[in-house]
């Protein structure tokens, strides 16, 4: 019996590619979108670094971690003024910085000379954030919420789409049409972990889907990027999880980096601190090199 293996993956067919996905979906096998934001090059040699805290808790260590980790090669910093969390009760460490925080990651970019990339939850918001922001980030939870996504891909911005903790290759596709719908090309794409039933440690909620970056790109030429802070949840597991995504093909790696991990506001069991990013960025670095051919430090 032969078994034909169908083009091109078990939930998208090449018809969707042409119907459903004709902006995402890539137009021949060489096909890989390249774009400049803010002087660093995606799609390109380079394999762009996000890093910073999860959240932007004062003006003081928003200006502590982007020196540091500047330092150390990021390219962009990572923080949320505007923080989801699952439930509604807050410990005593969180407070949400809201307009401030965008306020004072304006100054840092400003001051230190490095691009930011922040999250908006409500399209209330949009206007305020986009003008600080180099790249607005759509979180997991708002991935398919559509008229959002259409408001934020009309300012023109570079977009990072989050993919859902429960979505299918197919349904993230799907949200980026949104986004290029609208005339938005910058749009990058981030796998941050996918709920299943054992994720090897009672701490951890997700696992991170490492087979999605090849099977991405497959199909679409847009960049893909990795979280593996928040897809693993667990220190330990960071940096060994943020080298074997860019071995499966990441475009960029995000990280979770504070300057004191275990009293961070917000998820304290997954931030590397300064000197383990440091030593992060440059195995990450040899792999870009060994299995890319691409490079991690400019």
């Amino acid at each position: 019996m032969k078994i034909e293996n169908k083009f091109p993956t078990k939930d998208i067919s090449e018809e969707d590619l042409k119907t459903k996905f004709p902006l995402v979906a890539k137009k021949n096998s060489n096909h890989f979108s390249k774009f400049d934001i803010a002087g660093v090059e995606f799609g390109g040699d380079l394999i762009p670094i996000f890093a910073g805290p999860n959240m932007v808790e004062s003006r003081d260590l928003i200006f502590n971690v982007a020196q540091n980790i500047k330092k150390s090669g990021a390219h962009f910093l990572r923080g949320g003024a505007f923080k989801p969390l699952t439930f509604p009760y807050r410990s005593e460490k969180y407070t949400e910085t809201r307009e401030n925080g965008i306020k004072w990651l304006g100054e840092v970019k400003e001051e230190i000379g490095i691009p930011i990339i922040t999250e908006i939850m409500e399209e209330k918001y949009i206007p305020l954030v986009s003008e600080i922001t180099d790249i607005i980030q759509i979180g997991s939870r708002n991935m398919q919420n559509y008229p959002f996504l259409t408001a934020c891909a009309k300012t023109g911005k570079p977009i990072m789409l989050k993919r859902h903790y429960g979505g299918s290759l197919r349904d993230w596709l799907g949200a980026a049409e949104y986004i290029l719908y609208e005339g938005n090309k910058k749009v990058i794409l981030c796998e941050r972990g996918v709920s299943v039933p054992h994720t090897h440690r009672s701490t951890s909620r997700f696992l991170i889907d490492l087979q999605v970056v090849p099977a991405a790109k497959e199909l679409t030429h847009l960049p893909i990027v990795v979280d593996p802070s928040h897809a693993t949840f667990w220190r330990p597991w960071v940096s060994s999880m943020a080298l074997a995504s860019i071995a499966s093909g990441a475009d960029g790696i995000m990280l979770e980096v504070h300057p004191d991990p275990k009293n961070a506001a917000v998820d304290p069991l997954q931030p590397i601190d300064f000197d383990e990013f440091d030593k992060l960025v440059k195995k990450m670095n040899l792999v870009a090199i060994a299995s890319q051919d691409r490079k991690v430090i400019k």
